[in-house]
């Protein structure tokens, strides 16, 4: 049910880059597709009763290895977080510098004034 629910908010933020014409609402249907990324990573490595992927000396290797939680996932989304934000700075970017030159939001605008 959890994973329906990730594909939901990807196709909400998909639905926003296809449907709007706002520069900002674009942004923002691609930072919510990067969440349902993000969170459908983290149910990916999720083990139900699992412990934290730190080994203490009292539990012996193949109880650490059969009752851990899959460490790679979370590692990933931290890196994917980090790259999200360098993606979302240069989005910005890019939507400030085409409102100082065309001094509208739209993309429709943008393109009829084109030149």
């Amino acid at each position: 049910m959890v994973y329906i629910l990730c594909i939901i908010l990807f196709c909400v933020g998909l639905l926003g880059i296809v449907t709007r014409r706002n520069l900002i609402k674009i942004i923002l249907g691609v930072k919510i597709i990067e969440y349902a990324v993000n969170l459908m990573l983290v149910l990916i490595g999720y083990r139900a009763g699992g412990i934290a992927p730190i080994r203490d000396r009292s539990m012996s290797a193949a109880t650490f290895v059969q009752g851990s939680v899959d460490p790679l996932p979370q590692a990933m989304v931290l890196t994917a977080i980090v790259v999200g934000l360098g993606v979302l700075a240069l989005l910005s970017a890019i939507a400030i510098r085409l409102y100082h030159k065309y001094g509208t939001y739209d993309i429709t605008e943008i393109r009829r004034l084109r030149g």
